[in-house]
């Protein structure tokens, strides 16, 4: 059991970060946690507003500053690293950010760990193992091979063989877990579900990409930030754990589901061109999670977890609307 007093959340005012630091704040009173973010057009301190001052601490800077890092680390006893480039779509316009934020920000973390001796946690993606078969009966387990598809996936997989590599040759005390798709408040516009909520209050058309048949394994922030912390409080160090609640769902059931609970037609949405080597399947087995540290989801009820987001979404439009435009013309510009 290891009882962290003084983490350091990297990418904490991001969309999954900041919702394990409320996550933290809400659970374990006796940690403080501070928030290393670069404040990327994808992270917002608004995220963490209202968090006791005395709890939470905001840093501004890059994870690849070396000297930052250095300066900072020292006082604390572990490290949850959220930090990523993470959208597919951008990736496939300028993979270059994925390289430096994903890989180098990684290496540098693990430079840091290593001259300071505190523990680790890598945050990484169910990407990072390619797609399975529609009709295939398979799931993701952590033995299956790597095989990413994607620039944005290839970049997790190249940090988390990081993790790996460091852990084995410099004995770091290292977890990594593998999450699939996250969904919740907080969650940046460009996602596909926030997305799809946002362009219906705005009444317009929600668009979806080839046949809307990928399938994607949902699970709810919350339900990932209590595995994190049950994997870096219980986990066994140089293990990696695959979370995910057997959210399996595909894009278009997705979209249908948003567009009724909004109180519209389930076919009033539009087609776009496929994205790029889109991935058809992800699907989590999440056995060995649930076996040695006794995790289960709360968040079961995808429906009722959706009416809750497109609330936030309905109840929070000064928070998201801002970056809504930007990012509706970004897609424009892709074709999508």
């Amino acid at each position: 059991m290891f009882e962290p007093r003084n983490i350091i959340v990297t990418g904490g005012c991001g969309f999954i970060g900041s919702n394990f630091v409320h996550y933290v704040v809400d659970n374990h009173p006796g940690v403080h946690v501070t928030v290393l973010d670069k404040l990327t057009y994808a992270g917002s301190p608004a995220n963490i507003a209202g968090l006791p001052a005395d709890r939470v601490e905001l840093v501004v800077g890059d994870i690849c500053d070396a000297a930052l890092l250095d300066e900072l680390v020292p006082g604390h006893d572990a490290i949850v690293h959220y930090a990523a480039e993470s959208h597919n779509d951008n990736s496939i316009a300028d993979p270059e950010p994925f390289l430096r934020t994903n890989v180098e920000g990684t290496f540098r973390l693990l430079e840091a760990v290593r001259k300071h001796g505190i523990r680790y946690h890598h945050v990484s993606t169910d990407e990072v193992y390619g797609d399975l078969a529609l009709d295939d009966p398979a799931r993701f387990t952590e033995e299956t091979p790597y095989h990413p598809s994607s620039p944005y996936s290839s970049t997790k997989a190249s940090s988390d063989m990081l993790v790996r590599a460091w852990t084995r040759t410099y004995g770091l005390r290292t977890t990594i877990s593998n999450c699939s798709n996250n969904y919740g408040p907080y969650q940046h516009v460009e996602k596909f579900i926030p997305r799809q909520i946002t362009n219906i209050i705005d009444g317009e058309r929600p668009k979806l990409y080839g046949r809307g048949e990928n399938v994607r394994d949902w699970i709810h922030t919350e339900d990932h930030s209590s595995a994190v912390w049950a994997i870096l409080t219980r986990g066994r160090v140089g293990e990696t754990y695959l979370i995910g609640a057997d959210g399996e769902r595909n894009n278009i059931t997705v979209l249908r589901m948003i567009l009724e609970a909004m109180g519209k037609d389930p076919d009033d949405f539009d087609w776009v061109r496929d994205r790029p080597g889109h991935d058809r399947r992800y699907a989590i087995d999440s056995t060995k999670l649930r076996r040695e540290l006794g995790w289960e989801p709360r968040h079961t009820d995808f429906a009722e977890g959706l009416r809750q987001a497109i609330a936030w979404y309905v109840d929070n439009e000064d928070w998201w609307h801002p970056a809504k435009a930007a990012t509706e013309a970004r897609y424009k510009a892709q074709g999508q």
